[in-house]
């Protein structure tokens, strides 16, 4: 029996999301693997996420031609080393109230004969995925997100490419801040959850470290950068989330309005607090925003094999009919758990444990 199945890859984009579309390909397209299954499978790329299945006319030769790509294991031989998406992506949120789009999905997946459908997102998309999941869409979730904001799993795909990027980046700027004698504030991602600034602080000795989950007082971050000084530190390094406050404050955005699914375009936090420390102190400060940068490039050798581990698992709950659910690590062992567990909340840093409140970083105690 021969199943067709789509797979995309729907918001940001990060390194490993090809590692996990190669490797479901391999997979789904193994033949010593039909005996045991007894179902060989034919896999559909999607272009541009959720906007390729809604602009698809699947009885339109051209249409599908432009927003659907048939994979097979030559055509992915080389994707795993790759970062991005090589299937593209968009922000599109198919039930936005002012245009919903998730009947037009819904048709045009029959139309083009999809059993199920693998979607390669973060929180949002994901919730995308079990809300037509609902409407009766056959959906298995792989978590990517550099943010690692989805509970339920011990990780998600681009977060160690982000991590090693991020500390590669203030390695560098450390070199010229102690050349200067000055402090960089570097803005990082990070919306609600502040993983990234944690443990790419951890990794790269950042003496302060200011993450969404606690907010900050700018009296206070002056206070340990004058004591940093006075004992004979020549430079210093401050890292943020974007999604960091200054307490009594909300989140800093963008102008550019929000995004499809009602979220503002942070950025500009860092070089608010530059611009405070710079204001109500004698320190000299520079401001540097990652941005982009964190995300792009090509995936560690844990991304690979994540990317690899999650589209081998995919594959398998397709088989197994375990629609509905998100591939997962948990201790260490590849698993699944039903998306609407994931989705109940957001993967956030217990700050009791792993943060320290009084100077702004990484606890220092373990045990």
């Amino acid at each position: 029996m021969k199943v067709k199945i789509g797979v995309l890859s729907a918001g940001g984009d990060c390194p490993g999301i090809n590692s996990a579309i190669h490797w479901l390909v391999y997979s789904a397209m193994d033949k010593d693997l039909v005996p045991r299954r007894g179902v060989m499978f034919e896999v559909l790329g999607i272009k541009d996420g959720w906007k390729g299945l809604i602009e698809v006319r699947p009885e339109k030769k051209n249409s599908k031609n432009e927003w659907i790509m048939p994979l097979n294991p030559d055509i992915v031989r080389t994707w795993d080393r790759y970062g991005g998406t090589r299937l593209g992506t968009t922000r599109i949120n198919p039930f936005d109230p002012k245009n919903d789009k998730s009947d037009l999905i819904i048709e045009n997946c029959k139309k083009l004969g999809l059993e199920a459908l693998v979607v390669l997102g973060g929180f949002d998309n994901l919730g995308v995925a079990y809300r037509l999941y609902r409407k009766g869409l056959k959906t298995v979730g792989i978590p990517k997100t550099i943010d690692k904001d989805v509970s339920e799993t011990d990780y998600t795909l681009g977060f160690d490419s982000a991590v090693n990027i991020i500390t590669s980046d203030i390695d560098r700027l450390r070199i010229t801040a102690g050349s200067h004698s000055r402090i960089f504030v570097v803005e990082c991602m990070g919306r609600k959850a502040g993983w990234l600034a944690l443990e790419a602080g951890e990794a790269a000795g950042v003496p302060i470290i200011l993450i969404p989950e606690h907010d900050f007082l700018v009296d206070r971050v002056i206070e340990l950068l004058q004591r940093r000084k006075k004992s004979g530190k020549r430079y210093s390094i401050i890292l943020i989330s974007e999604g960091a406050k200054p307490r009594g404050m909300e989140e800093i955005h963008e102008k550019r309005g929000r995004d499809g699914f009602g979220h503002y375009y942070l950025g500009g936090v860092g070089g608010f607090l530059a611009e405070e420390i710079e204001k109500n102190s004698d320190l000299e400060v520079r401001y540097v925003a990652l941005r982009h940068l964190q995300r792009g490039g090509a995936p560690t050798a844990y991304d690979r094999r994540m990317g690899r581990k999650f589209g081998i698992a995919a594959i398998d709950m397709v088989v197994n009919e375990d629609f509905g659910r998100m591939v997962s690590l948990k201790h260490g062992e590849i698993t699944s758990v039903p998306l609407k567990k994931a989705l109940d909340r957001l993967y956030l840093i217990d700050v009791e444990k792993f943060y320290n409140t009084k100077d702004y970083k990484s606890i220092d105690q373990i045990l």
